[in-house]
C-alpha cells in the first residue's frame, strides 16, 4: 500500500496526451542543468525513460541509442533519457554503459532523483512501490 508521501506523489501526477506540446521543465542532468525546451530547439526530440540505472536492458538500450548517434542527426533528432537515479549514479552507468556497449553516450540523462519530470509526466506506477511505499517509474 502507498505511504502519504506515496499517495500525494500519484494524486499530483499530470497527464500528456497525444498531440500535446511535451511539458517543458528544468532539470540537472549528465551534461548540466538544462531546459527541455531550449535543449530541444527546432529539432525533434526522442524523450525516454528507464525505471533504474544499472539494469541489463537498459544498459543495452542507452548503448544502442549512443550508436545511433548519427541516424538522430540525419533526421534533426536529439535524445534525452530519463531514471530516477541521481546524475552521480548516472555518471557511473555512463561508464558501465559506454564500456559493455563499446560506445560514447554523449546525451544527457535527466536526475530523476526527485520524482519531478516523472510526475509532471505522469510516470509513476501506483501498482510498483519502494518498500517505503513510494510509487516508482
Amino acid at each position: 500500500m502507498a505511504s502519504e508521501e506515496g499517495k500525494k506523489q500519484l494524486a499530483s501526477q499530470q497527464t500528456v496526451r497525444l498531440g500535446d506540446q511535451a511539458p517543458d521543465f528544468t532539470a540537472q542532468t549528465t551534461l548540466g542543468k538544462l531546459s527541455l525546451h531550449e535543449y530541444i530547439g527546432e529539432k525533434w526530440c526522442v524523450f525516454f525513460s528507464h525505471p533504474a540505472d544499472f539494469t541489463p536492458v537498459c544498459t543495452t538500450e542507452l548503448g544502442k541509442v549512443a550508436k545511433l548517434k548519427d541516424e538522430w542527426a540525419k533526421r534533426n533528432t536529439k535524445v534525452i533519457a530519463y531514471s530516477i537515479d541521481s546524475v552521480e549514479d548516472h555518471l557511473k552507468w555512463i561508464q558501465d554503459i559506454n564500456e559493455t556497449q563499446n560506445v560514447t553516450v554523449d546525451y544527457p540523462i535527466i536526475d530523476g532523483s526527485d520524482k519531478s519530470v516523472a510526475i509532471r509526466y505522469g510516470m509513476l506506477d501506483p501498482d510498483t512501490l519502494t518498500a517505503e511505499g513510494l510509487p516508482m517509474t
